[in-house]
């Protein structure tokens, strides 16, 4: 293991505990085991959630309007004892509603629209289908990442699964469908000039959907997407596929920080890099920015969208923060260390270290945009 191995907790501060009050031990205890109950019953209901998108259940609903148990069972091919159980339990945690009753007497269940926006349709900025799969796969790795603490190694981005490159790649789905244009627009020179043409290098492009977002932003670019991981490169192809563009995004496999391949994909100098929420995942993003440095063309730039965090860490902290540094536990800090121990930030890229990275590899001090996210910070570099 590398000797100058750099965490994201080595370059803060740290404000000590705070919001513990005049409360005793037991009140606390209570606090703190009410807080647990909770969180488990909020766990165990997202994965009934998963579970009606596995078996396809939710657009069933969606499509029949008012159904008992019986009709559900027979439109998605499941046994009728099972899918009352779900339908109780989806209505009695207010998923579902209950309509009425058939001439039996039995429950007539629907999906309400406003769900229907959160759970099937992409489009729609309340998406959030995808929170399930990426919980049920954190959750199956977790002996994996307990052994990886035990012995001072990573957890291969793979490893992870199917589940969770699908679940985060739904998460940043509508993102990138309804908001890239306008997060762009912060850069008016260089979206200016990707109006009449240019390359866009989609830097960590996950399944495609960020460069499936930009290529539509910009119909006279071309859109060069790289990602390391070899399923979500086959992914992002798919995706592209299916959206009518292989002749405007390439997709490749290929490491961010090997700025000389990077040179041979995209043909010719970028007007812009893009790296939405994956800077803070490289192993060695300081050699990756410098490459991205030497790819831009002369008024190119460099946009980085990326989890944030306060510089001064709260103990506690408040819910986003939490979540956070939570998955940097459970995924984010392990899957970096098995790429490499130089550099191993975790998920929360706070501001002094993103100014760190920038500098070192020779930009100034990077401009924070003024884009309204509720979890990433956006920066200009360039």
């Amino acid at each position: 293991m590398s000797t100058d191995l750099i965490t994201e907790a080595d370059t803060s501060t740290d404000h000590g505990s705070a919001g513990t009050g005049d409360r005793t031990d037991a009140e606390r205890a209570e606090e703190l085991a009410l807080r647990l109950l909770d969180q488990f019953s909020g766990a165990v209901e997202l994965f009934t959630v998963e579970l009606g998108r596995r078996l396809g259940l939710y657009p069933v609903l969606a499509g029949s309007g008012a159904v008992t148990a019986v009709e559900l069972a027979a439109a998605a091919s499941i046994a009728p004892r099972y899918a009352l159980e779900w339908l109780d339990q989806q209505a009695a945690a207010g998923i579902v509603d209950v309509v009425g009753h058939d001439l039996s007497g039995a429950r007539l269940f629907a999906l309400p629209a406003g769900h229907q926006a959160v759970l099937l349709d992409p489009g729609s900025p309340a998406y959030l289908v995808g929170a399930a799969p990426l919980a049920r796969a954190v959750a199956a790795s977790l002996p994996a990442v307990a052994d990886a603490f035990a012995t001072g190694t990573g957890v291969e981005y793979a490893d992870f699964g199917h589940e969770l490159r699908f679940g985060i790649a739904e998460l940043n789905r509508p993102g990138f469908a309804l908001g890239i244009s306008d997060w762009v627009a912060q850069l008016p020179d260089v979206a200016a000039r990707l109006e009449s043409g240019g390359v866009i290098l989609d830097a960590g492009c996950g399944e495609g959907w960020s460069s499936i977002g930009l290529a539509r932003a910009f119909p006279n670019a071309r859109v060069v997407a790289v990602d390391l991981d070899v399923d979500s490169v086959r992914a992002a192809r798919d995706h592209v596929a299916r959206a009518g563009l292989e002749g405007r995004v390439s997709v490749w496999r290929a490491n961010a920080a090997e700025p000389d391949l990077l040179h041979e994909l995209t043909e010719e100098p970028v007007t812009l890099v893009t790296v939405f929420q994956a800077l803070h995942d490289m192993g060695e993003p300081v050699r990756a920015l410098a490459g991205f440095r030497a790819l831009l063309a002369a008024g190119g730039a460099v946009l980085v969208a990326d989890e944030h965090g306060e510089d001064s860490k709260a103990a506690p902290a408040d819910e986003n923060e939490r979540r956070q540094l939570a998955m940097s536990v459970l995924h984010c800090l392990p899957a970096t260390w098995a790429e490499s121990d130089s550099v191993v930030n975790g998920t929360v890229l706070r501001g002094h270290t993103m100014t760190s990275w920038a500098e070192s590899a020779g930009f100034g001090r990077p401009e924070v945009l003024p884009v309204e996210h509720p979890f990433w910070r956006f920066y200009r570099l360039g």
